[in-house]
């Protein structure tokens, strides 16, 4: 009989490597199966966290790559190396390359400051703008304690000093793209930039830079077509 198993969807966080904040995505996810991965605190670097996610993929049943904000280089790395099993590859308001390449004139003074932690409320605004609930304004005062401020500061450099775009040419299975309309972090262009390089799916759903946790319902609406657009023969 054939393998009734819903596919795996295997969510690669964003800079703070806990997974936490993929729990309203998780919550409402039908059809899937979620794998949260999540980063030690002391992997900054993107080919320490590339390492480590390729030890936790699916060996033994077909999944999808999910990769959020700052694990899409990582995503698309994984996508690369052509995993038995990867069905297709999804990016979820993130890049290819540093999406703001005009500031990476800035890296050398951001490795001098110190590492700093951001106010709540300014982190509220920029990553949930106006749908900031107070069940998710609860769930970022969380995670913050959960990430020191010097893994959150290399990280940072990583994606100033990143870019894959080499790699997407090496992605055989399908792409799909969330973009966020009043994403104040990663701008159109990011997504643009990825599409250039290699033909791709994009959605563009209403909302702030956190999309899946503002708009969960939406996001797995776009995931399910995308994978019955790729189930076509």
């Amino acid at each position: 009989m054939p393998d009734k198993s819903p596919i795996i969807l295997v969510l690669l966080p964003g800079m703070d490597g806990t997974g936490l904040m993929f729990e309203p995505f998780v919550q409402v996810l039908q059809g899937f199966e979620p794998r949260v991965l999540r980063y030690p605190p002391e992997l900054t670097a993107y080919a320490d966290c590339v390492a480590f996610a390729r030890q936790q993929l699916p060996v033994d049943r077909p999944f999808l790559l999910l990769g959020e904000s700052f694990s899409g280089p990582v995503a698309i790395a994984l996508a690369a190396e052509r995993p038995a099993g990867l069905l297709g590859l999804v990016l979820c308001v993130t890049f290819a390359r540093n999406p703001r390449p005009r500031l990476a004139w800035a890296a050398p003074l951001l490795r001098l400051l110190p590492a700093l932690r951001l106010p709540l409320p300014l982190l509220r605004r920029v990553l949930l703008g106006s749908r900031a609930t107070e069940a998710l304004s609860n769930l970022v005062a969380a995670m913050l304690p959960q990430v020191p401020t010097v893994t959150l500061k290399e990280r940072l450099l990583a994606v100033v000093a990143v870019d894959h775009t080499a790699l997407l040419g090496q992605v055989l299975v399908p792409i799909l793209a969330l973009r966020a309309s009043q994403d104040r972090l990663v701008p159109k262009a990011a997504t643009d930039w990825i599409s250039a390089h290699r033909p791709t799916d994009i959605v563009t759903l209403e909302g702030p830079h956190w999309l899946l946790q503002t708009r969960p319902e939406a996001c797995l609406r776009a995931l399910q077509a995308f994978v019955q657009r790729t189930e076509k023969p």
